[in-house]
């Protein structure tokens, strides 16, 4: 099957997150499993004020944009097609801010 980068962009903090949205994460690849996907790998990032940008030689504090929502983690999902990803990444809770479902390369360099 196809892999699908969902990318979750919240405005809560993830440590301000509520109980129930929490949990919602934890059984989250149960209700992917039963509709025919997978979750690969779910992952949170650190506070958005540990992100470094790399811009060719120069390094800064901070993300490459400025915005209101932060990116606060992914999913790497197997799906059949795309519309079967959007189908699982609308499972995803979020408290107040979205997800953004890409399609993943082929392209392993490890």
């Amino acid at each position: 099957m196809a892999q699908y980068a969902v990318f979750m962009f919240e405005r809560v903090p993830p440590e301000e997150l509520p109980a129930e949205v929490m949990q919602a994460h934890m059984d989250m690849p149960e209700k992917v499993t039963a509709l025919g996907g997978r979750i690969v790998a779910g992952m949170a990032f650190e506070d958005v004020g540990t992100t470094t940008a790399i811009r060719g030689d120069e390094l800064t504090d901070g993300p490459f944009l400025e915005t209101k929502e932060v990116l606060g983690g992914l999913f790497i999902i197997e799906a059949r097609d795309l519309d079967h990803a959007l189908a699982l990444a609308k499972l995803t809770p979020i408290v107040e801010g979205g997800v953004e479902v890409r399609p993943l390369l082929d392209f392993q360099v490890l």
